[in-house]
């Protein structure tokens, strides 16, 4: 797979300063480096690609428009409020720093006002209008029919005003305090039944209650009708102001920054910190304020002057806001052809007729790729461990779990059962911290051991360890992965799995934990590699080898599979890998800074990006180290903090079974010509495309049918 001896050398550019749209200083065509933030919004396009494709079923391209939605809210409570935070440095501290932050959120609101523009296209240009062909309406105040008014009229009173608190704005008050996230409706007021033009009007406001109530009402009639719960809101506000004449009514929404700010953080009590900041999170700095471009001047700028915003907080967007809620909207019974058929997980071949898992495991190293096959098999490896008398040590990393976790029920019950289990909890998962420090206290309750996070450093690991006495010693078993511990997003992220017995593996594990036990200060491995430690320097060395390799002349190439490419330190080394004749095939999900097509080595960089029905979670990294491949899979991208501020691994294949399965997998996501996309220097996200005769490839459908036709053999 790629493997080839070097062609003639060329020259790399120079590294240089970026901050701008371009990706540096003069928007100079030959900077190595795509600006970060750009770069997410463009993968966040190719999303909304999905949302446009007519090749995709109606409702998925809802869906599609929901996740480009929640994508959106999280860059703008994270990433920009991030950017914003650096407005309020001096200039010359700035300069220091060699970035422009003004200019870089001019480029973010462009991009993002374009990005809108097509959303809106979608949605009411295609998305409705093929709803509507189905029977299917997205409904307004005035399309009611008199009976559906009064029938929406009677759910107002018994299920929606309970939930309303509309009060009047006074601008002579300190400005009211807005959730983040939430949607409140603007109203104007007059004093009157008569206004005048010259009159200004008071405001009104009210919090669309969703949640707890769903985002959208059914209504009756024929064909399957639904309202925005906004708009089943909009008629009553008469009512609900009853001492005006209520004018026009304007959702707008603020955002605010959601970042916990601590990755700086190296002394005290983390978890306190963490609650203390969980509590403080709703009263975040705004990041955005989100407002219907049809509210007139006057409110936008009441609204302004009222909350104490700047002019770069204010965002135009559509009538409708949160629009993530597409998730819920609600389907007709009969909706067959509107949506995708569900891909059911696969059988493994072997674990399915083993009678145990352990003893599977034992016999030979196990791959499992999800939601390709049952995540199910975890499951049982950590209960059958949970059951098991002779197992008396189990240990685990949580990053994510569940709502509803089976894998801490395993864990408590183990526990329960005599087992020592240790369980290090990541309480710095961004917008899981809540619900990870919940589990943590039920563990303790149950005679868990739980460690928590380091100060500066988060766990991102994603191994289990299970300690067996046996006849012959005690016996360790490890599951390694790339995704995390979480059995719902086992079902839309793809993401591989390795159960082993394997003790040149499951002893470097050991080592892992103990490191996070606090039993020793540093990680040493010899199979593994280790984030902070050896992970960047090995995979230097192996770059290198490649450099070195095509500099002699034999097989030399690299195919890197991650979700973002970020950090400047690789972004260097694979140039410098092209100007030795490395042949370097990225598959990029997210953020990739490098600049393919960069003059003088752009040739030997190929990069491209797969959108699909699953979220590409795996981290893959294949080096053809002379013809004999080396190929690691991973918990880390190749990002500044996976691989100098968290505790990550990547971990070797060594079972040639698995070694082929992994090399027909990356040869599909290679060949996919029908959801892959070209990343280069214009981040314009164009389709691969098939040539002329040549086989449709989708690579998630293919390898799906690839691993059916094997559990069927």
């Amino acid at each position: 797979m790629n493997e080839q001896a070097p062609e003639t050398e060329v020259s790399v550019v120079e590294p240089g300063e970026e901050w701008s749209a371009q990706g540096g200083p003069g928007d100079r065509p030959d900077d190595r480096l795509l600006n970060r933030e750009l770069s997410w919004l463009s993968f966040n396009g190719r999303v909304l690609q999905e949302a446009m494709d007519p090749r995709v079923p109606v409702f998925d391209r809802l869906n599609f428009l929901a996740i480009f939605s929640s994508n959106l809210d999280e860059f703008f409570r994270v990433r920009v409020a991030s950017l914003r935070s650096l407005l309020r440095l001096k200039k010359k501290k700035l300069k220091k720093l060699g970035v422009r932050p003004n200019r870089l959120l001019r480029d973010i609101h462009f991009m993002v006002t374009s990005q809108q523009e097509s959303f809106g296209s979608a949605l009411r240009g295609k998305i409705l209008p093929e709803l509507e062909a189905e029977g299917i309406f997205l409904l307004s105040p005035r399309d009611l029919l008199p009976e559906q008014a009064a029938y929406l009229s009677r759910a107002f009173e018994t299920r929606i005003r309970p939930h309303l608190e509309p009060r009047v704005l006074d601008e002579t008050e300190e400005g009211t305090f807005l959730s983040d996230g939430r949607i409140y409706l603007v109203v104007e007021l007059w004093p009157g039944e008569v206004s005048h033009s010259w009159e200004r009007p008071t405001y009104g406001i009210l919090e669309v209650p969703s949640p707890p109530l769903s985002r959208f009402v059914v209504v009756p009639g024929i064909g399957h009708n639904v309202m925005f719960l906004e708009d089943a809101i909009r008629p009553a506000l008469p009512g609900l102001f009853p001492d005006h004449e209520v004018g026009g009514a304007f959702a707008v929404k603020l955002t605010r920054d959601a970042d916990l700010y601590l990755e700086e953080e190296f002394e005290g009590d983390l978890v306190e910190k963490i609650q203390k900041s969980l509590n403080k999170r709703e009263t975040g700095l705004p990041s955005r304020f989100l407002y219907d471009l049809q509210a007139p001047y006057s409110l936008i700028t009441f609204m302004k002057d009222h909350l104490s915003l700047e002019d770069e907080d204010l965002v135009p967007g559509g009538r409708y806001h949160n629009l993530q809620d597409l998730f819920q909207f609600p389907r007709p019974a009969k909706s067959e052809g509107l949506a995708r058929e569900p891909l059911s997980p696969l059988p493994h071949p072997a674990l399915d007729r083993a009678a145990s898992i352990m003893a599977a495991t034992v016999e030979k190293d196990r791959i499992l790729h999800f939601p390709y096959q049952s995540y199910g098999y975890v499951l049982r490896f950590l209960d059958e461990a949970a059951d098991d008398p002779a197992v008396d040590r189990i240990w685990i990393t949580l990053y994510r779990v569940a709502k509803d976790s089976a894998v801490v029920r395993s864990l408590i019950r183990a526990a329960r059962r005599g087992a020592k289990v240790t369980a290090f909890v990541e309480v710095q998962a961004r917008f899981d911290e809540a619900r990870n420090l919940g589990w943590a206290r039920e563990m303790e309750a149950a005679g868990v051991h739980t460690v928590y996070s380091m100060p500066g450093i988060k766990v991102h690991a994603k191994m289990a360890l299970v300690s067996r006495r046996e006849a012959g010693g005690d016996r360790l078993l490890a599951y390694l992965g790339t995704g995390n511990f979480n059995e719902r997003t086992a079902g839309i992220y793809a993401d591989h799995g390795l159960l082993t017995a394997d003790s040149r593996l499951t002893e470097d594990v050991l080592q892992v934990f103990r490191f996070l036990c606090k039993e020793v200060e540093t990680i040493s491995c010899t199979h593994l590699l280790a984030a902070p430690f050896d992970l960047r320097t090995r995979f230097e060395e192996m770059i290198e080898k490649e450099s070195a390799n095509a500099r002699a002349g034999t097989f030399s190439g690299m195919v890197l599979k991650m979700n973002a490419l970020e950090d400047q330190g690789m972004v260097d080394a694979l140039y410098l890998a092209a100007k030795a004749g490395v042949r370097t095939d990225l598959i990029v999900r997210g953020i990739c800074r490098i600049r393919p097509g960069l003059p003088g080595v752009g040739a030997r960089i190929k990069a491209r990006s797969i959108v699909d029905r699953f979220l590409e979670h795996a981290r893959v990294y294949r080096f053809v180290n002379g013809g004999s491949p080396r190929l690691f899979l991973a918990s880390a991208d190749l990002m500044k903090r996976n691989l100098d501020r968290r505790v990550e691994v990547a971990f070797p294949i060594y079972d040639p079974d698995i070694v082929e399965e992994l090399e027909h997998f990356l040869h599909l996501q290679l060949s996919d010509n029908t959801k892959a996309r070209i990343l280069d220097a214009d981040q314009e996200n164009h389709y691969v495309g098939r040539r002329a005769g040549e086989p449709r490839v989708e690579a998630q459908d293919s390898f799906y049918q690839w691993l059916e036709s094997r559990s069927e053999a």
